[in-house]
């Protein structure tokens, strides 16, 4: 094994454990928003309750999905030090910005999300709210606008200034908008929204498996079902075919090996499940004709480009990548497939709340949809082998080559050892505060004369400052 190959595991490692966090802030995220909007329309208690109890919820994501992030910024530098010094000219100001306009926004108002509930009016907290989730959303976008320059790269021109060559941006707005940003940017977007609303589901149905807090579990589900099932139509309908359509028209290469395609070919299939032989070049399975060349070019005989048109060395893992690829596909289907069922016995007489097979799969659904997130990550990136950036920078030219396979094997142990300890007191303290429960409702004489809004802080300031109450 090269020291190469190890940097990719150390990186792939990191990456993976701090992704399963992000999505999770940012479709719990949403829910706040439509609890505190629920709050402020009703009056009702029951939505300052569940929003107490699932912001708790969200600052220990945060808090963990801060934590893991901050290592891929010192790997950038300990790990890949050729990439950092090629593309850093381009990706840091991209990753400059998403410090500057989004995390600046997203902490700046964290502290009177997380600690403002029983202080502030309804509006406020909601106000509070809002700004830290488009903060939050705001940021993944920089993020994904990075990786997307990474798998279609333009804008910028390369130059050797004496330290080798380097990229340098010619055009911020052809940097910002390659052709991958947009489809990719929803397709993550939707599927965070997803796993977010599916630990909501997640927690209300366990809530009714052991029949504790039915009326809360039940508006839980009210919430979440609706936006889980839609999101997962939209994701497969809508995102991920724009991703198709993007993809063969850009990375044409990335395609053929997610579908195991080796002679370009009209009609092409798309494969359900399967296994593909790089050695052969051979692809077997269950798979629809010719869809995989509607989904390319709404045609049904449109050519799709095999993997004959790439050089074998430039070939990534293929059956790695097949495997990682169809797999986040089928979870995808089955999360249509859950979404609508579980509707059905909703909307027919309110019979989910007695399904408890059915409460189940629902309790396992955080699960699948993090699976499903994982793998789609790990599609987009294994697939882009062996570059690190598209067609202009191979991954064995962008490793530290001063980092010897002795450190980096050490520190993988390290970061292995390290991440189980963080993962068991993260589920340690997520179930504990789940069996907790919500709180109680808020009193509303106790909330009374609590500031709802701007323009009344402004008025008590005013008062005070003149001499009164």
């Amino acid at each position: 094994m090269s020291v190469e190959v190890l940097h990719r595991i150390q990186f792939a490692l990191t990456i993976s454990f701090h992704f399963i966090f992000p999505p999770l802030s940012l479709g719990v995220g949403l829910i706040l928003v439509i609890f505190g909007i629920k709050s402020v329309r009703t009056k009702d208690p029951k939505w300052r309750q569940l929003s107490m109890f699932w912001v708790k919820i969200y600052g220990l994501i945060f808090s963990m999905g801060i934590a893991t992030g901050i290592v891929q910024e010192f790997e950038f530098g300990t790990n890949w030090s050729q990439y950092s010094r090629f593309v850093g000219n381009i990706f840091g100001s991209l990753l400059a910005a998403e410090g500057i306009f989004a995390f600046m926004l997203e902490g700046g108002f964290l502290g009177l999300m997380l600690f403002g509930g029983t202080r502030l009016g309804n509006r406020m907290w909601l106000f509070a709210t809002t700004m830290v989730v488009v903060g939050a959303t705001f940021s993944a976008t920089w993020i994904v606008m990075a990786n997307s320059w990474m798998q279609t790269p333009q804008g910028f021109e390369i130059k050797d200034v004496g330290q080798g060559p380097q990229a340098f941006m010619t055009s911020f707005h052809d940097v910002v908008f390659t052709p991958s940003f947009l489809p990719r940017v929803l397709h993550v977007i939707a599927a965070c929204w997803m796993v977010g609303s599916s630990l909501v589901l997640s927690v209300g149905a366990f809530y009714l498996l052991k029949k504790r807090h039915v009326e809360l579990a039940k508006t839980m589900i009210r919430v979440a079902l609706p936006v889980f099932t839609v999101v997962a139509l939209l994701q497969v309908a809508v995102f991920g075919a724009n991703q198709a359509t993007e993809v063969a028209k850009n990375q044409p290469a990335k395609l053929a090996s997610m579908e195991g395609l080796y002679q370009s070919e009209s009609c092409a299939p798309m494969y359900l499940l399967g296994w593909t032989n790089p050695d052969t070049e051979t692809t077997s399975g269950i798979h629809i004709p010719c869809l995989l060349s509607f989904l390319t070019d709404k045609s049904f005989d449109a050519t799709v480009t095999g993997l004959e048109a790439t050089p074998r060395d430039e070939w990534p893992a293929v059956n790695l990548v097949f495997q990682v690829y169809h797999l986040m596909i089928n979870l995808g289907m089955l999360f249509i497939l859950i979404g609508l069922v579980a509707c059905g016995f909703w909307i027919w007489k309110r019979k989910i709340w007695d399904q408890r097979w059915l409460l189940w799969i629902l309790v396992s659904s955080v699960v699948l949809t993090e699976i499903a997130t994982e793998t789609g990550w790990w599609t987009a990136e294994f697939s882009r082998q062996p570059w690190i950036v598209w067609q202009v920078l191979k991954t064995t030219d962008a490793y530290s080559p001063n980092v010897s396979f002795s450190q980096v094997m050490f520190s993988i142990v390290m970061f292995v050892l390290l991440y189980i300890t963080v993962f068991v007191v993260f589920i340690r303290l997520l179930d504990r505060h789940i069996k907790e429960g919500p709180p109680p409702p808020v009193d509303p004489d106790e909330t009374s004369s609590l500031p709802d809004s701007f323009g009344e802080i402004f008025r008590r300031r005013s008062r005070v400052s003149s001499g009164g109450d």
